[in-house]
């Protein structure tokens, strides 16, 4: 079994910075593409970014790009998103989720295990 568990959320103003971290137990790490995803109130979850087994490939949809970067260490079974210049429409609960796979997606139903979630406002 695989065990994912995020940090970093918080309150931050409009512009400010943050990163998340999910360390993940259980499993090799390297075995698994990881993902990031977002639920925001009201809405369906939905895809942030991923990385590869190997962290050479990333992928990020179209609302982040060029503002938040997944990366990971596998030495330290921890997948990051740094997210920089936030907006309130950021604001939402991000999960992170492993996926047993040599390819990245968006799609949530390919991921085979998913953190709790970390709460991240970003005020106005």
């Amino acid at each position: 079994q695989v065990q994912l568990v995020e940090s970093g959320g918080g309150l931050v103003q409009a512009g400010g910075s943050l990163t998340l971290s999910c360390e993940v137990s259980g499993r090799t790490f390297s075995s698994y593409a990881m993902g990031w995803f977002r639920q925001a109130p009201g809405k369906e979850r939905e895809f942030v970014a991923a990385i590869s087994r190997s962290g050479s490939r990333t992928l990020y949809a179209d609302s982040v790009k060029g503002r938040f970067t997944i990366s990971r260490d596998n030495a330290k079974n921890t997948v990051y998103l740094q997210m920089n210049s936030l907006k309130p429409e950021d604001t939402a609960v991000y999960y992170c989720a492993a996926d047993y796979t040599a390819v990245i997606r968006t799609a949530m139903s390919g991921y085979d295990y998913w953190g709790q979630g970390t709460q991240v406002t970003v005020s106005s």
